[in-house]
């Protein structure tokens, strides 16, 4: 019984938080996404011309319009790739997380045949 503890704590467990974490950063990648459609939303009803601030630290820079409609569009591009390999490797990780489960059952099972034959 030592033994599927300890494969628990060191086999199941990080891939469980791992896991979480993943789902974590993914949550915050759709915020950013979310966030950065809504400007883009905003630019995109801008007339070509009109004058673009972009925030850098404490300091507000004069930006192109179509420069800033660019770094907007790379932004969601960039965003969208993290979430769909985000998505992808969370997965994976349930992949791996039922795998050991099924392997603990296993061994469980084993464990118990043992010593119910003793």
């Amino acid at each position: 019984m030592d033994s599927l503890f300890y494969f628990d704590q060191h086999y199941f467990y990080p891939l469980f938080t791992d896991r979480e974490k993943n789902i974590r950063n993914r949550q915050k990648l759709e915020g950013q996404l979310t966030e950065n459609k809504l400007v883009k939303t905003e630019l995109d009803l801008l007339e070509e011309g009109a004058t673009v601030y972009k925030l850098i630290g404490p300091v507000l820079f004069k930006q192109d319009l179509t420069e800033a409609k660019q770094n907007v569009e790379k932004r969601i591009d960039y965003i969208i790739a993290e979430i769909n390999r985000l998505e992808q490797t969370i997965a994976d990780a349930g992949t791996k997380q039922e795998n050991q489960k099924q392997t603990v059952m296993r061994l469980q099972n084993a464990v118990t045949q043992r010593f119910r034959t003793k």
